[in-house]
């Protein structure tokens, strides 16, 4: 399945591949300025989100309105929902006390953001430069503990190049700390991602839509990154990942490795991986480690600034001074209960601002 493409992302991409700004402007159907703008950025990385929106009465009913939304995909195409009659529904069964614009407006944003795509199946011959992510789980000791550790695996199935890094979880900070730590090993940019369907960096919503999360939708601005997602039910669009996950699990780690941090059993994987790039590839003949230093050549340099990892939340402290992020609570102290805080959100660690 392909992702939406913002604008920005897609002037990025094209200005990785050589193409002229005035001809990006002419492709992409925006002026040359806006091209200057997102062409020459240099740091995609997220920020604190400090504009405060002004709240409108809809506001609490989005997540009904997405429900009924959802549900008339199941339904005859003159049996769902028009605007006006999900007004007339948040009126008399849920006490919406707004205009009908602005449940018209979000009606039809929702619909053109939920539009079926027209694309068809992947490609199944790889070209170098494409790489597939997706997570396995193995167990490992970790800081004294025996602990399910969370692997992401990215494979380059051009020359069959694997590598893989032991993460806390599978949300899109973990993917994007993953993505980085591979790029920042092997010193160079895939052209393309293809994603398995359960990883962290997008929400499948319907059959054929994935919404993609923010931090990762500016992970593959930063990178310059085409990005794909496997089809529901569809194995063979991701063979290449999936026997690299039991493959890599069985040689990295058997026996159960011991570590002091998932840093140090991160730093340890890509390594191994690179020894057993000594193997020769199963149909090619010719060592992997040696075609991938060939696939390489046609991969995108690092950029100048690395991508920070991290999602904000705008959250109030509680009288504990905690706030609450993903079901989960993090002291910030005492002296700021009751403030509205900047929480910052890493593979590893939290961040906690005042706003």
């Amino acid at each position: 399945m392909t992702v939406p493409v913002s604008v920005q992302q897609r002037i990025r991409v094209l200005d990785a591949h050589g193409m002229s700004w005035r001809s990006i402007a002419k492709e992409v159907g925006v002026a040359r300025d806006t091209v200057t703008k997102y062409a020459g950025r240099e740091d995609c990385s997220p920020g604190p989100e400090r504009s405060v929106s002004r709240p409108s009465k809809l506001d609490p009913f989005g997540a009904t309105v997405d429900g009924w939304l959802q549900s008339d995909r199941f339904m005859p195409r003159k049996q769902r929902h028009t605007a006006k009659r999900v007004y007339d529904r948040l009126v008399s069964e849920k006490g919406y006390e707004g205009s009908y614009s602005p449940v018209q407006r979000y009606v039809k944003r929702w619909r053109e953001e939920h539009r079926l795509p027209s694309d068809g199946y992947l490609e199944l011959e790889w070209h170098p430069g494409e790489a597939q992510v997706d997570f396995g789980m193995a167990q490992a000791v970790v800081g004294g503990d025996r602990v399910d550790v969370h692997c992401l695996v990215v494979t380059f199935p051009y020359s069959n190049m694997r590598y893989c890094v032991a993460l806390p979880g599978e949300n899109a900070e973990c993917v994007c700390a993953g993505l980085r730590t591979v790029f920042e090993h092997i010193g160079a940019v895939p052209l393309t991602l293809v994603l398995g369907n359960a990883t962290g960096a997008g929400h499948r919503i319907a059959w054929d839509k994935v919404t993609v999360v923010h931090v990762f939708e500016l992970f593959v601005e930063h990178y310059r990154l085409e990005t794909r997602f496997c089809n529901p039910n569809s194995g063979n669009e991701k063979g290449s990942v999936e026997n690299a996950v039991g493959f890599l699990r069985r040689n990295i780690m058997v026996p159960m490795p011991d570590a002091e941090s998932h840093g140090q059993l991160t730093r340890y994987m890509p390594e191994r991986c690179d020894a057993m790039a000594k193997e020769t590839h199963y149909r090619k003949g010719a060592p992997i480690g040696g075609l991938f230093a060939g696939e390489k050549m046609d991969m995108q340099p690092l950029p100048a600034k690395p991508y920070d990892v991290i999602r904000w939340e705008v959250r109030k402290a509680d009288k504990d001074g905690r706030v609450q992020i993903d079901g989960n609570y993090y002291l910030a102290g005492p002296s700021w209960r009751g403030w509205t805080l900047d929480v910052g959100l890493r593979a590893f660690e939290r961040a906690i601002e005042g706003v």
